[in-house]
């Protein structure tokens, strides 16, 4: 795929939110990259009445899905269970931060 205007960065903000096509090209994958993704329960979409719409959130955890398969070769229900576990992180050290007993 060639160099898009989204590989730089992507802001959305408030209700903003990328269309399935704008959403790939963001993520510098192609659209049917995205469908497994979404059909794997990796990436949700906001909406998909009108179409599939994706927030930033998904477009930050769709771009990290597509990271650790690259980096780690790993196939998507690893990679599942490597963002479980990154999540677990996260909130922990937020409960961490929130007593105190982190600084951050």
């Amino acid at each position: 795929m060639e160099q898009s205007e989204f590989s730089q960065g992507v802001v959305l903000v408030g209700e903003q939110a990328l269309a399935l096509e704008s959403f790939a090209q963001a993520c510098d994958t192609d659209v049917s990259v995205v469908l497994i993704l979404v059909d794997e329960g990796l990436v949700h979409p906001l909406s998909v009445d009108n179409g599939l719409r994706f927030s930033g959130e998904a477009l930050v955890r769709a771009r990290r899905v597509l990271r650790l398969q690259r980096d780690f070769g790993a196939n998507l229900e690893s990679v599942a269970v490597m963002l479980d576990l990154l999540d677990e992180i996260e909130r922990l050290r937020g409960q961490l931060l929130r007593a105190g007993a982190l600084i951050a």
